[in-house]
């Protein structure tokens, strides 16, 4: 048996007036993803435990198995395995964005205008990395480059205790600047991360080109050292992610799965989703579970766009389920599949929620059943007894 999970990051959201009080996941053309459903578990279950902040570390983390009570220790330190980077126990990591702020003349009266700088390439975006660390950089605080924008900061001989807002949450509103512990040095990075990237000659020409400038960085996300259970230690079954993101490839990293990178997987709505679905169906032959995780509904809930999450949930069901169950259902091959968002996104709101996500467990064996998968048919299916982290002990009861 294969077990395959595929995470439709933040597809799940709240009625929209525009789609007749409909959600994106009611209205999107998802012919795969909804015969799946016809011979699956369905229901709903809580991926956030309470007093946990809804961030795609802990929600993802809960999918793949980990109670994140227990093993959650923070955003960044994920990241930072994907990067190479091995924390030590004397230093934190902290998520360091490229954001595009307005431009008043006091930093605090700024406003967030774009947490990703126009989802900026990782090439441009490392170049900047690089120029703040010289600039900005000590024998304490390290910035390292990561993917589009999405980076890193270590500090050394450093421990939790600052107040950090992440950028997404603030979209359209003003700043809210760094408060705690390393509030006022964190923040005076910030400001002078202003001055010196709003005249850099990469955002002089994103500006020309009509994009949003990277011209400050943003902290959020402090965490330690994470401490996961290897995956086949844990499940006895050997594993493999696929993302475009630094988050689930740290979580791959220190949960000893194999990580795949896939040429073209950019995180955002024109990501290679053909790309990864053929890399799914080659891991399986190695791997006995595979997670595809797939970024975009999330970026595109994140930027208020309606249109496009519904695409990138099209786009995921046609390119991403249908090619692996079809190539599976051509081999013979005995597998299950779990589909379900981490956390909703929703549109109204621009940022994660912790509402309860719909979830599909496909087992051809099941009877079939008329039923199509989206929230409000998940739902009248019951809330899981447990949480989100036991949904892989339901995928692999025989």
């Amino acid at each position: 048996m294969k077990y395959i999970v595929v995470l439709f990051d933040g597809a799940a959201d709240y009625p929209i007036p525009e789609l007749g009080g409909k959600t994106p996941l009611e209205v999107a053309y998802k012919p795969n993803t909804d015969r799946l459903a016809r011979r699956a578990i369905l229901g709903i279950t809580q991926t956030v435990p309470d007093g946990m902040k809804p961030g795609s570390d802990v929600a993802n983390l809960a999918v793949m198995g980990y109670n994140p009570a227990d093993y959650y220790s923070g955003r960044s330190p994920l990241e930072a395995l994907s990067m190479g980077i091995n924390l030590t126990d004397t230093q934190i990591a902290v998520r360091c964005n490229l954001v595009t702020v307005s431009d008043e003349k006091e930093y605090a009266d700024k406003t967030m205008i774009d947490y990703s700088a126009g989802e900026i390439s990782t090439e441009e975006s490392s170049e900047l990395i690089r120029y703040l660390n010289q600039k900005l950089g000590s024998d304490k605080l390290h910035l390292y480059p990561g993917i589009s924008y999405r980076h890193c900061l270590v500090m050394d001989d450093a421990k939790l205790g600052t107040d950090l807002t992440p950028p997404h949450d603030i979209s359209g509103k003003k700043v809210v600047l760094p408060r705690g512990l390393y509030g006022e040095l964190l923040g005076d990075i910030q400001k002078r991360s202003y001055d010196l990237l709003k005249d850099h000659p990469i955002n002089v020409k994103r500006i020309k080109d009509g994009k949003n400038p990277a011209n400050s960085c943003w902290f959020w996300g402090e965490g330690v050292r994470p401490k996961l259970t290897s995956f086949y230690q844990k499940t006895g079954l050997k594993g493999a992610v696929i993302s475009a993101v630094d988050l689930l490839k740290g979580i791959g990293v220190g949960a000893e799965m194999e990580v795949i990178d896939v040429k073209g997987a950019t995180g955002n709505l024109n990501t290679n989703y053909l790309g990864k679905a053929q890399a799914a169906i080659d891991a399986l032959s190695r791997n006995d579970y595979v997670y595809v995780h797939i970024e975009a509904p999330d970026e595109m809930g994140h930027q208020g766009l309606l249109r496009e999450k519904i695409q990138a949930i099209e786009n995921i069901d046609r390119f991403i389920v249908g090619t692996i169950t079809n190539a599976l259902d051509e081999k013979g091959v005995d597998y299950k599949m779990l589909i379900c968002p981490d956390h909703p996104t929703p549109i109204s709101t621009r940022t994660h929620a912790s509402d309860p996500i719909p979830y599909l467990i496909y087992d051809k064996r099941r009877e079939e059943k008329d039923v199509v998968y989206n929230e409000k048919v998940c739902a009248s299916f019951g809330k899981h007894p447990l949480f989100g982290y036991n949904l892989i002990d339901e995928m692999l009861k025989e």
